[in-house]
């Protein structure tokens, strides 16, 4: 394996990332030039999430036979021109089947990564680099979308998308570089599925990234007009913060890539875990006063990727062979939780009730957590 492989495959998953998360970025801007509500524009997020969920599982099955060289530099070359074709549109539902016809191809990029790390990564440096991977996602939430906030607040939300695609566009070229050549997972066919459903350590962990993302969600998908709304922030601010939350990630990453094979997957997704909890309640309780909610974002941002990290590196765990299948429908799990929560947050901005958004965030992450008691044995 190269030295550089983990990085290329860690870039893809920066720029699915921003892929992805763009929306939340910018939500008052497209309001603003696409003449829709901030609920309209959070459908982006929400409806997206809705095929990524879907199509996560279907695109394993389907592309588990292609050479992973192909398959990633594929998909990020698909977001090079979703993203471009978004920066030149200025109509909201062409914006809308751009999103859905992206996220449809996307969706393979962040589960087959990782399935391709497991195959190619020795079993005592698996957890490592798996979380070195998935850190592409932290940098995504540290520089691209505090990035994405202040371009598209300076600049215009076009040119925003216009630099994601750019910098995919050099990560296809890296993949193709940097990435060895005949590298095929395990065919995934009805009886990968059913040895990956019919396992209960697996189940649980599906039903722990829902849970938990969903709580996240209903706030982050909205932090920008939660912010401007109950802390009269400005756009440097909303920036800033995104900033503070994204850094946090970074930072919680990197700390959990070193010392998940120390301590163990279980023990650190606990740690992570609470650190979501910790970050929700202060954000809940000091909703309306700035200061608690940047300390809040700061704690929720140390576990954000950390315990999506995480769960990977256990569903790895639970069955190598079937990674590519276990860790997809972990992905697939992910955008359920993202499309419920940013669902449940947008109802609730659209009624004015801002402050019980958090609270709805701490009792999702809170449930989570004991569904991860259950798991403890595993």
């Amino acid at each position: 394996m190269n030295r550089l492989t983990p990085t290329a495959l860690m870039l893809g998953n920066f720029v699915t990332g921003c892929t992805i998360l763009a929306p939340a970025g910018m939500l008052v801007e497209l309001s603003r030039d696409l003449g829709v509500t901030i609920r309209e524009a959070s459908l982006l997020i929400t409806l997206g999430a809705v095929v990524l969920c879907i199509g996560s599982p279907l695109s394993a099955w389907v592309t588990s036979r292609i050479d992973r060289r192909i398959l990633l530099a594929s998909a990020v070359a698909a977001m090079v021109l979703g993203n471009l074709a978004s920066a030149f549109t200025t109509n909201y539902a062409v914006l809308m089947a751009l999103r859905i016809a992206t996220l449809a191809i996307a969706a393979l990029y962040t589960p087959q990564a990782a399935g391709t790390v497991g195959l190619i990564a020795p079993p005592e440096k698996r957890g490592g680099l798996i979380a070195y991977v998935f850190l592409g996602w932290s940098l995504a939430a540290a520089v691209g979308l505090p990035l994405i906030s202040y371009v598209s607040s300076h600049f215009g939300w076009q040119i925003a998308f216009g630099g994601i695609a750019v910098i995919a566009a050099l990560c296809v070229v890296l993949l193709l570089v940097k990435l060895p050549r005949g590298i095929a997972g395990v065919p995934v066919d009805l009886a990968t599925w059913s040895s990956v459903l019919r396992n209960p350590l697996i189940m649980l962990l599906l039903i722990i990234t829902s849970l938990q993302i969903a709580g996240q969600f209903a706030v982050y998908a909205f932090i920008g007009p939660l912010l401007a709304q109950l802390g009269k922030a400005g756009p440097e601010t909303i920036a800033t913060v995104f900033a503070i939350y994204g850094v946090a990630g970074f930072l919680g990453n990197i700390i959990a890539s070193r010392v998940v094979d120390r301590w163990g997957p279980y023990r650190s997704s606990l740690v992570w875990m609470s650190a979501l909890l910790v970050g929700a309640a202060i954000w809940s309780v000091g909703a309306g006063f700035l200061p608690a909610m940047l300390v809040g974002a700061a704690i929720w941002g140390l576990g954000f990727a950390s315990t999506n990290s995480m769960q990977q590196v256990r569903l790895v765990g639970a069955d190598p062979a079937a990674a590519g299948a276990s860790v997809s429908l972990n992905t697939s799990f992910l955008y359920l939780g993202q499309g419920l929560g940013s669902a449940i947050g947008g109802a609730l901005f659209e009624r004015g009730v801002y402050i019980a958004q958090g609270y709805v965030s701490v009792a999702f992450i809170a449930l989570a957590i004991g569904v991860l008691f259950l798991t403890r044995r595993g």
